[in-house]
């Protein structure tokens, strides 16, 4: 198993001490190194500033969002990263939920699948550059009609440093994990569980079986973020966690429209998952925080003493179908060692 570490996106401003946190990671042989977006900071901006100082580490971002640029932009920019990095990127890209899509974008939700299918189809035809480029689907027209008509096909003036930039999808549903299986390179979960790992991997096989499917489980990867709180004291562990596990399964998406709810129902949590919803949708986020179980943190971080941290990723972690875990969060120094020898033991 491969090891990353995330800035994931950011609160009011950047997070401290970044660009020291990424090269102390590479020094010690860190894998991977990871961006987020929702509604504030962007991915692609702060991958090329605190990659700019790298020279071995991978770039990834989970995720792009495929509604804040059209597929042609994105392709732009992942070969442009490509490029300055020496063939370092790994683009994520994910299709939000539809109060960011609609909300914030301007964009439609509906189709999400059928979205995501044009919009690589899209890019890895900027890639391969060979010929310019023209697209006929439900979601994305080039040239578009309806305009001047004076739209005509074309070809990237860059030539890619790699004609096939390793796409990775991030997904939670069961079909679009499948999805990812069928057309991606890899796929990023969010808020995955070991004892979930049975049902992701009867996902990705639908998506293996699917004629034409671009990899096998044999070349597959599966990057998942995975929160750490280290601390000699399992609760104020969690305690740390279960404000953002809250924020997450309660309150980002609407009642009936909640994609991270529906995966901690999965898990076992239906009735927590009630209980912190119509919290923090009546606008009791202490309290829906409070409602959180431990075990409900236990099940998708790595919290408490590092002895139990090294414990759970070699005995609950390592056996699931995870390829790279990315570690959101800085264990005591000291510890880093430690769980890095676990993950790659």
């Amino acid at each position: 198993m491969k090891v990353g570490i995330t800035a994931g996106y950011w609160g009011a401003g950047p997070p401290r001490r970044m660009e020291e946190t990424v090269a102390e990671a590479e020094a010690l042989g860190v894998d991977s190194f990871w961006t987020a977006e929702s509604y504030g900071s962007d991915a692609l901006t702060p991958l090329a500033w605190w990659g700019a100082k790298t020279e071995r580490i991978a770039l990834g971002t989970s995720v792009c969002q495929i509604s804040a640029r059209t597929p042609t932009a994105l392709a732009m920019a992942a070969q442009t990263i490509d490029h300055l990095s020496g063939g370092r990127l790994i683009l994520g890209i994910g299709a939000s939920g539809p109060q960011v899509v609609e909300g914030w974008y301007g964009r439609p939700y509906p189709r999400p699948l059928e979205r995501t299918r044009e919009y690589i189809e899209i890019m890895r035809a900027v890639w391969a550059r060979e010929a310019p480029v023209t697209y006929q689907g439900r979601h994305y027209e080039l040239p578009c009609s309806g305009g001047t008509g004076l739209g005509r096909p074309l070809k990237s003036i860059v030539h890619p440093l790699r004609r096939d930039i390793p796409v990775y999808l991030g997904a939670e549903g069961p079909k679009n994990v499948a999805l990812a299986a069928e057309i991606a390179d890899g796929w990023t979960p969010l808020w995955f569980s070991p004892k979930s790992d049975a049902f992701y991997r009867a996902a990705l096989a639908e998506g293996f079986a699917r004629p034409g499917s671009r990899r096998t489980a044999a070349d597959f990867e599966v990057a998942n973020v995975c929160w750490l709180v280290e601390h000699d004291d399992v609760e104020r562990a969690a305690a740390r966690l279960k404000p953002v596990i809250a924020l997450y399964a309660g309150g980002m998406g609407a009642k009936e429209a909640n994609f991270h709810n529906d995966v901690f129902v999965r898990m076992g949590w239906g009735e927590a998952c009630a209980e912190i919803q119509e919290l923090y949708l009546s606008g009791r986020s202490e309290l829906a925080a409070q409602a959180v179980p431990t075990e409900m943190v236990e099940d998708v971080a790595l919290i408490g003493p590092v002895d139990k941290i090294c414990e759970d990723i070699v005995n609950r972690w390592k056996p699931t179908c995870l390829t790279t875990l990315i570690l959101g969060g800085r264990p005591r120094p000291e510890s880093w060692k430690r769980i890095l020898e676990a993950v790659r033991s």
